[in-house]
């Protein structure tokens, strides 16, 4: 595809339409900063990690700058070839996927898609993953010692097994994840932020006990685990049978669970993850209680649904009289 994509206009979000009501605002008028564990995100809009790469991929449609941060796909230590195909299923409203945590290693990230990433002025907010707790802290050390000013935070994936406790998935644990993030809240001088999954009894102990453990925030959810299977043939789509779902079949999960935290956390910045794809998906996660909002799946069906969105917020806010998108967080009346 040519450079001349940079001009196609995006789409308009209709429900970010203009509909000149009273008290409306120029959009010039309109702060769409935010602040989330400490760090200055010029608006609340970022990637979603698994579904950008690193950004060289999505840079051909909008400049990577643009976002308030791109969250970079998990880095382990070691290269990751990923789980054999089919590894992506489409189902109604999202997708599953089992990719297996594909990447080239924290090595060859640090030696290609940093520098990438430092020329164009990205805020990086880099998620990492690992079989051991010791793992997480490894790649920890390894980015902070070369990450500079250009990565703003770590993501710690914890949807991954840990292998020293019979496999048991970090998030579903709440000892786990807290050893998980305590190695790397050792090791980091960026925020920490803990991913975390909804697949849980109860998803507030689990954010309570990484936030003992250090994590300066929370990125809530990761995907579903979910399945399908072919009617036919009886077989998974999947070759690794289940999968995880996302898109904007999860996003009322999600927005509930962000919700549900910010309640029982109201001090702990929230990066909402799960399904969003319009602005009024974004305001929802806002009122929520996010600080900011992860754009991941929906990007796969246009590539530049990002960029549309941070322009829609603006607008959706002016036409409101909003002047401070950070006005939203949190902003949920009972009926």
């Amino acid at each position: 595809m040519s450079q001349e994509v940079r001009k196609i206009a995006a789409g308009v979000d209709p429900a970010a339409a203009p509909s000149a009501l009273a008290g409306s605002l120029d959009p010039a008028e309109v702060d769409l900063s935010v602040r989330m564990a400490g760090i200055e995100l010029p608006n609340p809009i970022t990637s979603a990690s698994g579904c950008f790469a690193s950004g060289a991929e999505i840079e051909r449609f909008h400049d990577v700058a643009d976002l308030g941060a791109v969250v970079v796909k998990s880095i382990t230590p070691e290269p990751r070839h990923g789980l054999p195909t089919p590894r992506m299923a489409e189902t109604p409203s999202g997708m599953l996927n089992a990719i297996g945590l594909q990447n080239p290693g924290v090595e060859a990230w640090i030696a290609k898609d940093l520098p990438w990433l430092q020329e164009r002025g990205a805020r990086v907010i880099a998620s990492i993953a690992g079989k051991t707790a010791e793992e997480f802290r490894d790649v920890a050390r390894e980015l902070t010692r070369a990450g500079g000013d250009t990565i703003v935070a770590l993501e710690v994936n914890l949807s991954c097994p840990n292998v020293e406790d019979r496999g048991m998935v970090f998030a579903c644990s709440a000892p786990d994840s807290a050893e998980g993030i305590r190695g790397v809240a050792q090791e980091a001088e960026a925020p920490v932020l803990a991913k975390l999954t909804s697949d849980v009894t109860d998803i507030v102990s689990v954010a309570r006990a990484v936030v003992s453990a250090g994590a300066d925030g929370l990125t809530l959810i990761n995907t579903l685990l979910g399945m399908a299977i072919d009617p036919d043939t009886g077989h998974p789509e999947l070759a690794n049978t289940y999968g995880g779902l996302s898109g904007p079949a999860i996003r009322p999960v999600a927005v509930r669970n962000v919700h549900q935290v910010h309640r029982a956390l109201p001090d702990i910045p929230i990066l909402g993850c799960g399904g969003a794809r319009t602005v009024t998906d974004v305001v929802q996660f806002l009122r929520a209680g996010a600080s900011a909002v992860a754009i991941g799946t929906a990007t796969f069906v246009d590539p530049f649904v990002a960029p549309r969105v941070v322009d829609g917020l603006t607008r959706w806010c002016a036409d409101r009289g909003i002047a401070r998108v950070s006005d939203l967080i949190g902003a949920t009346t009972p009926r």
